[in-house]
């Protein structure tokens, strides 16, 4: 199942990196939440189910452009993967390019995305998701 796990959250990322609003919602559990804490956006926000998932990547898609989640390490933990992650984008109005390094931890629930919370750090991410593993280094 981990190994499973693991490919469903990359196939999400694609998704995601996309910027194809359906296909990303297709990924999704209708009752996804996404959590962004006041650490990571000036608009710290919870979104919530499918039309959540929309509301974000829009107000994402007014500010940036070209945005990248890339997943560095997976750590598996029951229905929940940690990850590290970096997120790169460009300022849509300045054109100055943007980069974030946190950790998240991802749920699943019946070979969907049911759930992501962001961290400041790894082994935060770590802990919340139940994983074993360093979390020394990004």
């Amino acid at each position: 199942m981990s190994g499973r796990n693991i490919e469903i959250l990359r196939e999400a990322l694609e998704a995601f990196n996309s910027g194809d609003l359906e296909r990303i919602v297709a990924v999704l559990d209708p009752d996804f939440e996404g959590v962004v804490p006041p650490e990571f956006s000036a608009e710290p926000d919870t979104y919530r189910g499918h039309d959540g998932i929309r509301r974000y990547f829009r107000t994402f898609d007014e500010a940036m452009e070209e945005v990248r989640f890339e997943p560095e390490r997976f750590w598996q933990a029951g229905d929940a993967v940690a990850v590290t992650m970096r997120l790169t984008a460009k300022g849509r109005q300045t054109s100055i390019p943007v980069e974030q390094r946190f950790a998240q931890v991802w749920k699943l629930r019946d070979g969907r995305i049911a759930s992501v919370q962001t961290y400041v750090s790894l082994p935060e991410a770590l802990e919340a998701a139940g994983a074993s593993g360093s979390g020394d280094r990004w």
